[in-house]
């Protein structure tokens, strides 16, 4: 964990999450949960369904009320912002939610220019010029830009998500579930994707996921939520070496990329080897 000067290991510590308390009324989700987040990194965020993972995501863009614990953003006590200062931290990120959660009855051009309306005072003109650049970001055209949500595919919805979530040029993106409810393919050019927006924009990314190939592939670090807190934190290799018995059974299960598998009608060969 960093230290009060804000770095850890020569790195910046833009979120730091310490001894967070979430629960909804007797159930208690989060039970004093620390996490500490990079500048620059992708970080991918994993724990067994239930576990909490949106909820401190949530908890951290301020969607979830905490119960203890102090959340800090660049610095900045959240807990203690004042609504002005508050803003002026909002304004420097952007969220994408699992479904994208596109605004329905809006088209994708006003979905994108949503929080440029919010935090902007911008001509439409230029409004629009920011909307087709955010889209090409991310893959598509100016073709897209008069549709509705609904008639867009489940990828294309992902990515005008993600657009919005760029609109203001945020130094972290929050992404939820991205590649969840897309075809192998589709997933794969989302996780390139998000890599090469990383690198080029030089953004922060915290990343709930379930999808090992998305944290084999383009994660920097690792965080691993269970029982309430993190439980462990770093690269791949790390997960990897553990002796937890989750992470063995996440890392090491039968969907992982940890051990070689038998061809398909052919038996594994026991711990021993052949006989």
């Amino acid at each position: 964990m960093a230290g009060t000067n804000g770095k850890s290991n020569g790195k910046e510590t833009i979120i730091e999450v310490r001894d967070v308390v979430v629960g909804f009324g007797t159930h208690i989700v989060l039970k004093g949960a620390d996490l500490d987040v990079y500048r620059g990194e992708i970080l991918g965020f994993v724990g067994g369904s239930g576990a909490g993972k949106s909820v401190l995501m949530r908890t951290i863009i301020g969607l979830i009320p905490k119960r203890a614990g102090t959340i800090k953003v660049f610095g900045q006590d959240m807990g203690a912002a004042s609504d002005e200062e508050r803003r002026a931290v909002e304004r420097r990120w952007g969220v994408l939610f699992q479904q994208g959660a596109l605004f329905s009855s809006l088209s994708v051009r006003e979905n994108l220019q949503f929080p440029m309306r919010e935090y902007l005072k911008l001509p439409q003109r230029l409004m629009d010029e920011m909307a087709l650049a955010k889209l090409e970001m991310v893959g598509l055209d100016g073709g897209v830009l008069e549709k509705f949500p609904s008639e867009l595919s489940g990828g294309m919805t992902k990515r005008v998500a993600l657009a919005r979530a760029l609109a203001l040029d945020p130094e972290i993106v929050f992404l939820d579930e991205p590649t969840s409810g897309l075809d192998p393919i589709g997933a794969g050019d989302f996780d390139t994707l998000i890599a090469t927006l990383q690198r080029t924009l030089g953004i922060t990314v915290f990343m709930v996921t379930h999808d090992l190939d998305s944290l084999h592939t383009v994660c920097d670090r690792i965080a691993v939520l269970a029982d309430g807190k993190v439980i462990a934190a770093g690269t791949m290799d790390t997960m990897l070496a553990s002796t937890h018995p989750w992470l063995r059974a996440y890392f090491h299960g039968k969907r992982s990329r940890a051990e070689p598998r038998p061809a398909k009608g052919h038996a594994a060969p026991p711990p021993g080897g052949p006989v």
